[in-house]
């Protein structure tokens, strides 16, 4: 490798890892500000709050790496473009083109590394970063209480759904606004307890946590042995001033927070586990389909199957003498009108109804199941568009820096405030364009391949215009351009009109 190579290779290497750090420390902070409340004051300790943090590293790879890339490029280009060092290098005979080739090789080597990376490491840390967030929410039954939503409370003992409208205090102790649903064997909801506050009470000798309620209501259905009763719905509704749950948490003292629970979305799934859950999911999704087509057309009876008729069959047919059609009067022809006015009222009344009942029926059960469907596709075009994703993301670094590097010798300003701006805007019109095509791919408005590598195409034509343009030593807008062949136009009409 000559000189000029490896100073171009090592100032790149200086803002590529300068910008990733702070990039990283940025991202991390604004995610884990998302998880906070679930963290800390729970009694969890350091060790466990820096595993979360170190899981959820990985998962800022796709946000933080193109960013990098886009940003290193333009700091280090733009700081040579400022210096005159392009000038130096123009002048002794080396193009643009030649002056990247370093940073093209490393670039391209970056784009593997970022496939494996995407491939392996982001799918297991997504498995572990869900896995510890919810084992901590089985150890620690206040992280398991969501603010505002219900939430169950696992492996407790106890079948019941809590609401809260807020936590405060110590570990989140102090609960405002308590909605408990209380569930028998059968899973049923059959007591609901409304509270004004609440206060989980526990002590690590004990395996018992104490919920006290203050101020509330108890509602519990009351089942009647006599069916007529039934009917009524009855209920038993008291008031109360305190009322204590126990809370059985002997299970969850013995669990482990590293345990691995066999569960798996679209994000935690490599290339090879994609591919074969997408055709497996095509494969159910159409059974799934064609069997409640068959079913719709039965209930209907409107088109009923025609069976296929044996050939040999057929032709014997064919050989049997025609015998003479039997003369078909028109009158003996009756229409559904003249059918139904055969009928007396009550019966009129009663196929109309029957007809109306079976047409409701079949419209409802379209429409749930259009709903199963729909939720079924989302499923399917979420792993389509994430099997995508893992390569796009690799091609985004490589066409990022094609962007980055000759807007950098363009725009010829170095340090962190200009490129920065221009970084961070071409970024968001790049993730922003990301997230509306993944969310219109979901829902199946765009095939998800086009959703996954639409930004990507998106930033090539303007690679391959900035690259043209710097090796040309041309502005980011060429107006002069554009005013010359304005001049030009002008210029051919009063020719043409002095000629005439």
């Amino acid at each position: 490798m000559k000189i000029l190579d490896q100073y171009i290779l090592r100032r790149f290497l200086y803002n590529f890892f300068s910008s990733f750090f702070i990039l990283i420390v940025i991202f991390i902070f604004q995610g884990i500000w998302l998880f906070i409340d679930d963290l800390a004051g729970k009694g969890l300790g350091m060790v466990i709050i820096g595993k979360f943090i170190f899981y959820f590293i990985p998962t800022l790879v796709d946000k933080v790496l193109p960013l990098t890339v886009l940003l290193s490029s333009i700091l280090t280009f733009g700081t040579f473009a400022e210096n005159y060092e392009f000038a130096a290098m123009k002048a002794s005979g080396i193009s643009l083109q030649r002056g990247m080739r370093s940073l093209i090789v490393f670039v391209l080597f970056l784009g593997v590394v970022t496939f494996f990376f995407a491939n392996n490491v982001i799918p297991k840390s997504e498995q572990k970063m869900f896995n510890l967030r919810r084992n901590i929410a089985k150890v620690k039954p206040a992280a398991a209480i969501t603010e505002g939503v219900f939430s169950d409370f696992e492996g407790t003992g106890e079948g019941m759904n809590i609401k809260v409208d807020k936590k405060h205090g110590e570990q989140d102790r102090f609960l405002d606004n308590v909605i408990i649903h209380k569930k028998t064997k059968q899973n049923i909801n059959n007591t609901v307890i409304k509270a004004k506050s609440g206060e989980l009470i526990s002590s690590e000798e004990s395996d018992i946590i104490q919920l006290v309620l203050k101020d509330g209501n108890y509602y519990e259905e009351v089942i009647p042995k006599d069916a007529k009763e039934r009917r009524k719905q009855p209920f038993a509704k008291s008031n109360f001033e305190t009322y204590t749950i126990n809370i059985d948490i002997s299970e969850l003292n013995d669990q482990d927070l590293e345990e691995d629970q066999n569960i798996t979305t679209n994000k935690m799934k490599n290339v090879g586990r994609l591919i074969k859950d997408i055709d497996s999911l095509r494969e159910n999704n159409l059974e799934k389909v064609e069997a409640f087509s068959k079913n719709v057309v039965n209930r209907m009876g409107a088109f009923p199957l025609q069976t296929p008729v044996d050939s040999t069959q057929k032709n014997l047919q064919l050989i049997k003498p025609k015998k003479k059609a039997k003369e078909i009067k028109l009158d003996s022809i009756k229409t559904m009108d003249d059918f139904i006015e055969s009928l007396e009222q009550w019966e009129q009344i009663q196929v109309m109804k029957k007809a109306q009942n079976e047409v409701s029926s079949i419209l409802n059960t379209v429409k749930s199941k259009k709903e199963e469907l729909q939720s079924r596709y989302k499923f399917y075009n979420s792993h389509i568009l994430s099997l995508h994703q893992k390569y796009a993301l690799a091609l985004s670094c490589i066409i990022l820096f094609f962007v980055g590097a000759p807007l950098g010798a363009i725009i010829r300003k170095g340090g962190l405030g200009l490129p920065m701006v221009v970084a961070i805007m071409l970024f968001l019109t790049y993730y922003f364009i990301g997230v509306f095509a993944g969310n219109y791919a979901k829902e199946g408005n765009i095939h998800p391949a086009i959703g996954a590598w639409l930004p990507t195409l998106i930033m090539l034509p303007l690679g391959v215009s900035l690259t043209r343009r710097a090796t040309a030593d041309k502005g980011l807008i060429g107006f002069g351009h554009f005013i010359d062949r304005i001049k030009s136009l002008f210029k051919k009409k009063d020719k043409e009109a002095e000629e005439q």
